[in-house]
Order: structure tokens, then C-alpha cells, then sequence
């Protein structure tokens, strides 16, 4: 599950101990968890590649200054925000820091809402990118079962202790989950962790096929059962026997053939369409439904005998809404197989990804999602990428296919810079309030980018803030 921002640690340095206990306290009394140091050296100790917080730290300071300090981070690990604290006279410095690596700088004397603004933000971040690497662990080191059913939720976790019992238990099953949910993925994974793994596994649709053609499929025919039967088939049912039949859409298949199947789950024999020969088959039906069988049998669209004969063993599966937490995990399992069906390299998911994954409802549940993904392999998916070309202000069109995270972020923030710009017509003052941040930041970081506003205005001048 992802840190919640305000869980990070905040690693403080520096050598003013009235500036220090000041900031400590602001952000004490804001619920954070601050460590502070007088000096760089000593701090060191505390940081790791997966250090759970950020770095808040002076610049001028005796030893090791926080130039220093941030080179050091770097190495240490990318991706672990450092903020610098900076006096006036070196605001220049610090900019030419953010543009090495910094997170950000705040100039003191720091103003208490804007320090824990900027310290939660950087927080939010590396609670993204701690999550990241966590979903990309989990998913190496996954095997057998969980490899198929993928999810850390508790939900899943229950999931896949109901298949394991079942399949040890050779009964009929009903899997009841709305469309996209996985009903064949869980049906196939109750069949291959099951006995009957040696023996087929045969699926049928009984919505994407007319009633006259649902019977012959599961049953089978003879010769000259119907026009057309110029030789023998093995029906569905026979085919399975030894392993397990997946009938998926249960609740399309006509009436007179619920019968039929009631029959053959009581009696574990058939005959084929035209004969007159009884044949034993040993097999285990698992059936899914999008519908609530219950329901669809109270009104009398469903043969209530046979709700009841299959749901002796009921596995209910959730919406991808319901265990938001397995998100990402899903979205990088998906990518590996996506890539390697499309030749293409596997995409870094990055922080600002997971973000736009998990602000999404899913209504098309693990399909839409899996779909997103392959998306995301092409470099076509616009939730992801965002809106591309604002008067031509990407450097490479190519570009957001490659790179690492934190140029993948670049790319990121330059675009959302160019949209708020181009809102405003040039109005650094209106597309500061419209990306919620000070207009002297937004300057600051059209320098970076090497954005000029004159694009997307008629010429207006603004003074810097």
C-alpha cells in the first residue's frame, strides 16, 4: 500500500540553531517526522537508496555544504528529493543546484506555509517513487499462483486461498464478477493448480453463439444428426472430460439447453446430438456470470435448479475499484508481455504515472487496465503521456519512450508548463495560479526548460516577482 505523504521522514541540515529549531517545530507541529542536524557529515549515516523521506538543507555551511551534500545524494540515490535552503545571496547558486538535481529551494527566511507545502509535495513524490520500486520487486519474485492472480489486496489474498481449497476439491464452481474482472484467467488458474491439470481445458462463450450452435458444440454430434453433419464431432462436454470445462456468459445460454446441462452436471453422462449412446465423462464445469444468477432465477430467466446445482462452490471476484492498492502492481505485470508482443523495450513507469493510474475508476476493470498498459508500450496512451505537442514545445517527439525517471519528468513538468502558458495566452501571472505554484517559481522553472513566454503571447511583458 503506498506511504501516505505526511509518513515520510524529513532529514534537516543545518548550522543557524535558531533557524533549525524554528523549521523543526513548523513542521513538527504539522504532523512530520523531522531529524535535524547542525552539519552534513553526521547526517550521511542516515540516508540509504530507500531512505523513506526527503532532505531539507542549507547551502552555505561549514564542511560539507550543501552543494556537496546534494552530489553526494546523487550518487546515493536520484530519485531522493533534496530541498536547499537558501539566503538571498544564493538564490543563483541554488537555481544552478535544481537544475543538477535539487527538488526545489526555498529562500530564506522560509515562510511556514510555503515550507510544508514544498516539503509534503516532495513527500507525495518519494512516496511514489518508494512504491514504484515496490511493485517492481513484488512482481519479480512472484511464482506459481500468484504469478497468475495477481494482487497484494486482501481481497486477493483470500482469492487465491478459495482456489487453492477448490481445486483440491474437483466440485463445480460459479465465478460471479463484472466484465473485465478475469474470470478466464481465474478459471484456467483453478484448472492448471488443480489434478486435472494433465487433462484439457476447453472454454466456451455461450453469449457469442446461437442456440443451435451452443447445443452441437457442447454435446457433440453424429452423422446426419442435421443438415450439414457429414461426420462425427466430439462436443465440448466429451472434449473436457478428464479436465475442465470454462463456461463463460453462463447466463446467456438458452433455457432448453439449461436443462440439458443440469442433466449432464447430475448424471456426468451425455448423448450427442442424433445418437442414442450414453457416455460417461468425468469433468469439473466451472461457469461465470456477469449477472446475479439469483436474480435473473427469481424472475425466471434463469433455471433456479441449476443456479443451485452450481452455486455449491462460489468464487466472487472483485472490481478493480475495490482493491485500488493492486493497481500498479497489475499495470507492471501487464507491460513485460505487452513489450515483448510488440517488440518494443519495457517503458519506465514513473512516479507521475502511478498517480494518473490511481486517479482513474477502472469501469472496464483489469481488461481496460491491461489494454492501458499495451497502450503504454506503443507510446499511444494519452492518460498517461498527456496532451502532446503545445506549439511544438517538445524538444523530441520520440522522446517520452525512453530516458530515465527523472527525465521522463522533465519531459513531464515542461509540458504541463507549455499547456498553463498557452491558457493564459503568455500570462505568467495567470498560468502561475492556474498550476497553483508562486509566479517566481514558474519563472524560474520556464528558465530551466528553456521556455519562452513570448511564444504563446502577443508580446505582453511581465516583471519578475
Amino acid at each position: 500500500m503506498m506511504t501516505a505523504a505526511t509518513d515520510g521522514h524529513i532529514l534537516l541540515i543545518e548550522d543557524e540553531r535558531d533557524v533549525r529549531e524554528a523549521a523543526c517545530l513548523t513542521m513538527e507541529l504539522a504532523g512530520m517526522t523531522v531529524q535535524a542536524f547542525d552539519r552534513a557529515e553526521p547526517a550521511l549515516a542516515e540516508l540509504t537508496p530507500d531512505y523513506p523521506g526527503i532532505v531539507l538543507s542549507d547551502i552555505k555551511m561549514p564542511g560539507m555544504d550543501g552543494m556537496a551534500l546534494l552530489s553526494w545524494v546523487q550518487r546515493l540515490d536520484a530519485e531522493l528529493p533534496v530541498i536547499l535552503i537558501s539566503g538571498h545571496a544564493d538564490i543563483a547558486m541554488a537555481v544552478e543546484a535544481v537544475r543538477g538535481g535539487a527538488y526545489d529551494f526555498i529562500e530564506k527566511p522560509a515562510d511556514p506555509e510555503r515550507l510544508i507545502e514544498e516539503v509534503r509535495r516532495a513527500q507525495r513524490t518519494r512516496a511514489l517513487v518508494l512504491e514504484n520500486r515496490r511493485l517492481k520487486s513484488a512482481l519479480a519474485g512472484r511464482q506459481g499462483l500468484e504469478a497468475r492472480v495477481v494482487g497484494d489486496s486482501a481481497v486477493m489474498i483470500r482469492l487465491r486461498e478459495l482456489i487453492t481449497t477448490l481445486a483440491e476439491a474437483d466440485v463445480d464452481v460459479l465465478i460471479n464478477g463484472e466484465t473485465g474482472t478475469g474470470k478466464e484467467l481465474v478459471a484456467r488458474s483453478l484448472h492448471e493448480v488443480s489434478p486435472r491439470r494433465e487433462g484439457h481445458f476447453v472454454a466456451l462463450n455461450c453469449g457469442a453463439l446461437p442456440e443451435s450452435v451452443i447445443e452441437s458444440e457442447l454435446f457433440g454430434h453424429e452423422i446426419g444428426a442435421f443438415t450439414g453433419a457429414s461426420k462425427k464431432r466430439i462436443g465440448k462436454l466429451e472434449y473436457a472430460s478428464g479436465g475442465t470445462l470454462f463456461l463463460d456468459e453462463l447466463e446467456s445460454m438458452p433455457l432448453t439447453l439449461q436443462i440439458k446441462l443440469l442433466r449432464v452436471l447430475q448424471e456426468r453422462s451425455l448423448e450427442r446430438l442424433g445418437g442414442n449412446a450414453s457416455i460417461a465423462i468425468d469433468v469439473r464445469v466451472v461457469a461465470a456470470s456477469k449477472r446475479d444468477l439469483a436474480e435473473a432465477s427469481r424472475l425466471g430467466e434463469f433455471r433456479e435448479d441449476l443456479y443451485y446445482r452450481l452455486n455449491v462452490a462460489t468464487l466472487d471476484l472483485p472490481s478493480l475499484r475495490e482493491r485500488r492498492d493492486d493497481i500498479g502492481l497489475l499495470f507492471g505485470h501487464f507491460l513485460k508481455p505487452a513489450a515483448e508482443r510488440f517488440r518494443r523495450p519495457v517503458p519506465v513507469l514513473g512516479a507521475h504515472h502511478l498517480e494518473a493510474l490511481m486517479a482513474h475508476d477502472w469501469p472496464g476493470n483489469v481488461r481496460e487496465l491491461q489494454h492501458e498498459a499495451e497502450r503504454f508500450v506503443l507510446g499511444i496512451s494519452t492518460r498517461l503521456t498527456g496532451a502532446q505537442g503545445v506549439g511544438g514545445d517538445r524538444h523530441d517527439e520520440g522522446a517520452a519512450d525512453g530516458g530515465s525517471l527523472p527525465e521522463r519528468l522533465a519531459r513531464f513538468e515542461r509540458e504541463l508548463l507549455c499547456q498553463a502558458l498557452s491558457a493564459s495566452q503568455g500570462r505568467v501571472t495567470e498560468a502561475a495560479d492556474r498550476l497553483g505554484i508562486p509566479r517566481k517559481k514558474l519563472y524560474l522553472r520556464m528558465q530551466r526548460h528553456g521556455i519562452d513566454k513570448m511564444r504563446f503571447s502577443g508580446g505582453e511583458d511581465e516583471p519578475h516577482a
